[in-house]
């Protein structure tokens, strides 16, 4: 079914028969702000309005936002639209959004469904080749990044992305419409570009991605994890889009073993989880950065054990093989190297 055909469908009813208000559906569509609270009333957005960080609007609540490049425009409804786009008329059918706005259309009315992201059309319909007659979601068209991206965040202001304003992905001019597609249902949630959050991430960032093959890893590739358990991509108040303030309470919300406290501490290991681990894969065991003892001796030499310094070739399949670095090398011995709470664990022998 078309936008445009669901628009003149008949009235929706309930379970038991009766047809449901505007209330009824008012309070049957979620927000959209991802758990920041309920829309206020009176205080819908628009594009034209600073983005804020207040509650996000709800569906019903959606404004056809205002085209700088096209200011004098007007609206036309869906219909209009449609006689041209038939086959996004088709994908849209099927979406979240267009669906919402058709049934919770309190302030854009029942015709306005294509706009409501768009922008009024009329320039676009004398016009289509004329660029920024119409605000466009996709790299080339006039429409800037920050135009666009002040569209979504006209309903989806605050929640998870309160701090998406002076991100690291803002600020390399990237828009919504990178990571999601919101006229193609091609993943069960999220209205992703592709059919998972990992493939998303790994359009830009193929670094990361290769680490994942490697013989320790994160279990991302068995689909036991994802990206955004670790990160928020929409942004956070650390660099690499922690959810948590720091590295080690995002480590520490699976890790919760080694949060501690502990009597005796291993200072790097309270300092940064990532002195000693990758955390997206390494080549060495449980993510090292470097194999022990190689990785111990970047802070402990000469001191206690006898003063020669152990090499690649002091390992077992070396050439000078060392007793002390067989098995599990350095924490052989000192097991609790994360921390001990032992009365003689000074060491982290126990």
């Amino acid at each position: 079914m078309g936008s445009s055909a669901l628009a003149q469908q008949a009235p929706i009813h309930g379970g038991d028969g009766t047809k449901l208000t505007q209330s009824d559906i008012d309070r049957m569509l979620p927000p959209t702000d991802m758990g920041a609270g309920f829309h206020a009333a009176g205080t819908a957005s628009s594009s034209s309005a600073p983005v804020d960080t207040g509650p996000a609007t709800p569906f019903d609540a959606a404004r056809i936002p205002e085209n700088p490049l096209a200011p004098n425009a007007q609206a036309i409804g869906a219909k209009t639209c449609s006689a041209c786009h038939a086959l996004e008329d088709l994908h849209a059918s099927h979406a979240m959004h267009v669906q919402s706005f058709q049934v919770g259309a309190a302030n854009t009315g029942a015709q306005a469904a294509c706009e409501a992201c768009h922008g009024p059309g009329s320039d676009h319909a004398k016009d289509p080749t004329a660029k920024g007659s119409i605000i466009a979601f996709t790299h080339g068209s006039a429409t800037t990044p920050e135009t666009q991206a002040t569209v979504c965040l006209g309903c989806h202001t605050g929640g998870a992305r309160q701090h998406w304003l002076g991100s690291v992905h803002e600020a390399r001019g990237l828009s919504c419409t990178d990571c999601h597609n919101p006229m193609v249902r091609n993943s069960p949630e999220g209205a992703l570009a592709k059919s998972s959050i990992n493939q998303v991430c790994a359009t830009c960032h193929q670094d990361v991605l290769a680490k994942f093959n490697r013989r320790s890893h994160m279990p991302l590739p068995e689909g036991q994890m994802a990206c955004t358990d670790c990160h928020n991509p929409h942004g956070s108040i650390t660099r690499p889009l922690l959810k948590t303030d720091t590295v080690n309470e995002t480590c520490y919300t699976c890790h919760a073993e080694k949060r501690g406290p502990f009597i005796f501490e291993h200072a790097p290991v309270r300092e940064n989880c990532l002195n000693c681990h990758d955390p997206h894969g390494s080549n060495q065991q449980t993510l090292l950065v470097l194999p022990m003892p190689m990785l111990c001796q970047q802070c402990h030499t000469m001191n206690r054990h006898p003063n020669d310094l152990q090499t690649r070739q002091s390992m077992r399949n070396g050439l000078t093989p060392d007793e002390r670095l067989m098995g599990r090398a350095c924490v052989t011995c000192h097991t609790n190297i994360h921390g001990s709470n032992s009365p003689s664990g000074s060491m982290f022998h126990q």
